[in-house]
């Protein structure tokens, strides 16, 4: 744990600057609760064309819901950085979160519906991995998260959606293949 220290510590005496400390709490206040994700869904939703896309995003947000929050987290009940040294207090610039840190929320969910966006589509899934990184980046500037903590809810994330993705493209293929064979009878 001493090396995760070590990296926040970096991050807040050498990357924080006037803008990042505006810029960064906005960016992780985006992912609260995912809504950004949840309102990008519901706007690939909208469209006939990203339909499929934005119900797979939000089935991967719900998956996240349960296996991150309600699963993981108690069950490894992680302390978060600031409570496992009060002293950094000072380094933080949102109210302190309540729930346990492993894995990160924030990351976990962004990772699983970038990811799944990206798999169905190549041009916004690089908007939603850049942006779903700079959240992730979030969580330790704000030095509620330990970087094992981003790091695991961003290879859960992107497993989850992965996962997803691959069960909506078998779903999609097989109405396709049903869709030509009952026309070709």
């Amino acid at each position: 744990m001493n090396w995760e220290f070590a990296v926040l510590d970096f991050i807040a005496e050498h990357f924080r600057t006037d803008i990042g400390n505006i810029i960064f709490p906005f960016l992780s206040s985006l992912a609260d609760r995912g809504m950004i994700w949840i309102l990008f869904s519901l706007l690939l939703l909208s469209q006939k064309k990203t339909r499929t896309i934005g119900l797979a995003a939000l089935f991967a947000l719900i998956c996240m819901l349960i296996i991150g929050n309600s699963c993981l987290k108690p069950l490894i009940a992680r302390e978060r950085p600031f409570i496992a040294r009060p002293e950094k207090l000072t380094y933080l610039l949102i109210a302190p979160p309540g729930e346990y840190s492993f894995p990160s929320g924030h990351t976990f969910s962004s990772f699983a519906a970038a990811t799944t966006i990206a798999l169905g589509n190549k041009k916004l899934g690089i908007f939603a991995l850049i942006l779903a990184a700079a959240i992730g980046f979030s969580r330790l500037y704000l030095y509620v998260h330990f970087p094992t903590d981003v790091l695991g809810g961003m290879l859960l994330g992107i497993l989850l959606g992965s996962i997803v993705w691959s069960l909506f493209s078998s779903l999609l293929s097989n109405q396709l293949l049903n869709r030509i064979t009952k026309k070709q009878k």
